[in-house]
């Protein structure tokens, strides 16, 4: 029998991982197992996996679509940002970029006739802050706004807790802390910022928060108005308030003129500052014009000291002096007192601000029978040499009228009742004027009302009174009687100058002015237009007027005597009115006045004098004004050299 073969022996061949994985470090084994066919696994064994990718496409493609999504959603935004909405936004940007400055225009100056400087502006600051600045975030400080206000109060003079609100304005990048601030107040703000820059830049070398409580704090050039004379012609020019237009006077009537035309300056910023490579638009300013008034320095300030001392010696509520041009209706001085310094309204009193000259009305008196005579001379009712009997009483209507003083009856030339300024005198003449006395009246208010009465100046000053002058048919049965001597009508001290200019000019009435005019930007000068002129009354009547007001002055009977000026001819006329008090409504107390021109035969100024209420010593015109009137009146001839006529004066007789 054939043997039988042992069975062959398996021998292991080298471990394979599961999965059919390589061994470690990826070596192929070098040998098959015997036995069986290459390639083939052995009967009853697992096959081993296959490992098959996953396609890509299904995960690229979700990818991509959520890359679109987001493309879509930027590419959107982006259209919205500059296309729909680019205008809004370039807006905030400018905004937060770009600052805009208004550039003050240079007001201009104003100047007395021969240029000498009344009114004129220096440089100044207004100090201003950016509120954005000031908030925790950007000051990182929770309290930054009332730490600078307690820091700028005290420099500024202004009220803490207001400024604190200015500097926390919701969305606001602008206020003004203060305007026309000197320059010595802007360095005192600057060193003080730049003490506080220094300190926050070492605590942030230190880690400490950097705290500049004052880096939002600004200023912006501009000028201040300053009236290098002090109280000098205060009351003709006036003030300019706290927003840089004129609060009265010439500063108020010419505002637009002085004030120029305001320019605008944008410029890029960062953090408050001005970017020195940034862009930047301008728009330069217009200065204003400058004015050149008809006023005298020199005359003005005589005429001011005169009546300021005087004021304070009567102890009266107030004064004025009027100095006119008789040939040129020019207003040389209008001085008031008592007056105030424009350059410290905070301690000026409201009674004091403005130009009673031209705003006061009130009854004048005895300086208004001029045009009585005046009207009775030109209707050829009267001559100077008419006799008048005036006796110590006269009773008309429902009064009784008497003169200043007691006296027996009177025997008086028509000279004579203007020269002893009788008021019985006055009613007897003037009634002559027509067959009836509402005949006469009427004619009366003709020439009063030619003379400027009732009317406005034609100085266009602003408050200016026109005075009161009721229609000849609505007198009082007692207005009829005591207007023709100044009382029951009203005129201020600009008007009375005027009528005494009128008589001084050959009875025409020259419209006063006071602006002679202004010079432009460019270095024009523009003449101011011509004044209004009014034929009054006949030449023969203002020269024969004339020699009766010289009676006045130059006769010892005269009520004028103090205005004597040794070597010239003065014509003129005292008053003393009974006043009406303008806070009770009734007469109490008196106004005084003197009115005139020099020389009496060739006049060249008028001199108008009137002082309120005086409560010490004379209340009489002739005492109180006359030595006024002289003083100005001597001083503005001498200043205009004036030289005197040699002429002799034509002495008309008094009484009969």
């Amino acid at each position: 029998m054939p043997s039988k073969e042992p069975p062959r022996r398996r021998v292991p061949g080298p471990a394979r991982p599961r999965g059919g994985a390589r061994p470690v470090g990826g070596a192929r084994p070098t040998a098959r197992p015997t036995g069986h066919p290459a390639g083939r696994p052995r009967q009853g064994s697992r096959a081993p996996r296959r490992i098959q990718l996953g396609s890509p496409r299904p995960r690229l493609r979700l990818v991509s679509l959520g890359l679109t999504l987001v493309m879509l959603v930027f590419v959107v935004r982006l259209l919205q940002v500059q296309a729909v909405d680019a205008s809004a936004y370039a807006a905030k940007a400018d905004k937060n970029r770009f600052l805009h400055h208004t550039i003050a225009a240079e007001r201009g100056e104003i100047t007395d006739r021969s240029g000498v400087p009344l009114a004129t502006s220096d440089d100044a600051y207004d100090i201003t802050a950016d509120p954005s600045m000031f908030t925790p975030k950007a000051s990182k400080a929770p309290d930054a706004p009332e730490q600078a206000a307690a820091l700028l109060a005290p420099i500024l003079g202004a009220d803490p807790t207001e400024m604190v609100k200015k500097l926390k304005a919701p969305k606001s990048r602008y206020t003004v802390l203060a305007r026309r601030q000197t320059p010595q107040v802007w360095n005192q703000i600057s060193d003080l910022k730049g003490v506080l820059a220094q300190k926050a830049s070492k605590d942030a070398l230190s880690g400490r928060p950097a705290v500049n409580v004052l880096a939002g704090v600004l200023q912006e050039p501009t000028t201040k108005r300053v009236y290098p004379n002090g109280d000098l012609a205060a009351g003709i020019l006036g003030f300019v308030n706290a927003s840089g237009h004129g609060g009265g006077g010439v500063e108020s009537m010419l505002d637009k003129q002085l004030a120029g035309a305001d320019g605008e300056v944008t410029y890029t910023q960062s953090g408050g500052r001005r970017v020195p490579t940034g862009s930047s638009r301008e728009k330069p300013a217009v200065p204003g014009s400058d004015v050149e008034l008809t006023i005298d320095r020199d005359i003005q300030w005589e005429a001011q000291r005169a009546i300021s001392e005087q004021v304070k010696k009567s102890k009266a509520d107030r004064g004025y002096v009027m100095v006119q041009n008789t040939r040129t209706g020019e207003v040389l001085a209008m001085a008031n007192a008592p007056g105030f310094d424009p350059n410290d309204l905070s301690q000026a009193s409201s009674a004091a601000m403005g130009n009673a000259a031209l705003q006061d009305a009130y009854e004048p008196g005895s300086t208004s029978k001029v045009m009585s005579m005046s009207a009775v001379i030109e209707e050829k009712k009267a001559t100077p040499l008419t006799h008048v009997v005036v006796p110590n009483r006269l009773h008309r209507g429902d009064r009784l009228f008497h003169d200043d003083i007691d006296h027996p009856t009177w025997n008086l030339t028509l000279n004579g009742v203007l020269a002893k300024s009788s008021n019985i005198g006055t009613i007897e003449a003037s009634g002559h004027l027509g067959d009836t006395q509402p005949e006469a009246n009427k004619v009366l208010y003709k020439y009063l009302t030619k003379f400027g009465i009732g009317r406005p100046t034609g100085l266009g000053y602003p408050g200016e009174t026109q005075g009161l002058l009721a229609k000849p048919q609505d007198w009082s049965t007692s207005q009829q009687y005591t207007i023709p001597f100044g009382q029951g009508l009203s005129l201020s001290a600009m008007q009375a100058a005027s009528v005494y200019s009128t008589i001084a000019n050959g009875g025409v009435r020259i419209a006063p002015t006071l602006i002679r005019g202004t010079r432009g930007p460019d270095g024009r000068f523009t003449p101011a237009p011509a004044p209004k002129k009014t034929r009054v009354v006949s030449d023969s009547t203002a020269k024969t007027v004339s020699t009766m007001l010289e009676s006045v002055v130059g006769d010892q009977e005269g009520t004028g005597t103090a205005a004597k000026i040794p070597g010239y001819r003065v014509a003129g006329k005292t008053g003393t009115a009974n006043r009406v008090d303008p806070k009770l409504g009734v007469y109490k107390g008196y106004t005084a006045s003197f009115a005139g021109f020099a020389p009496a035969d060739n006049p060249q100024i008028t001199v108008y004098c009137a002082i309120q209420n005086p409560t010490s010593g004379a209340y009489f015109g002739g005492s109180i004004c006359g030595p006024i009137y002289k003083k100005v009146m001597e001083f503005s001839l001498k200043t205009l050299q004036v030289p005197p006529t040699g002429s002799k004066p034509v002495r008309l007789p008094v009484t009969f």
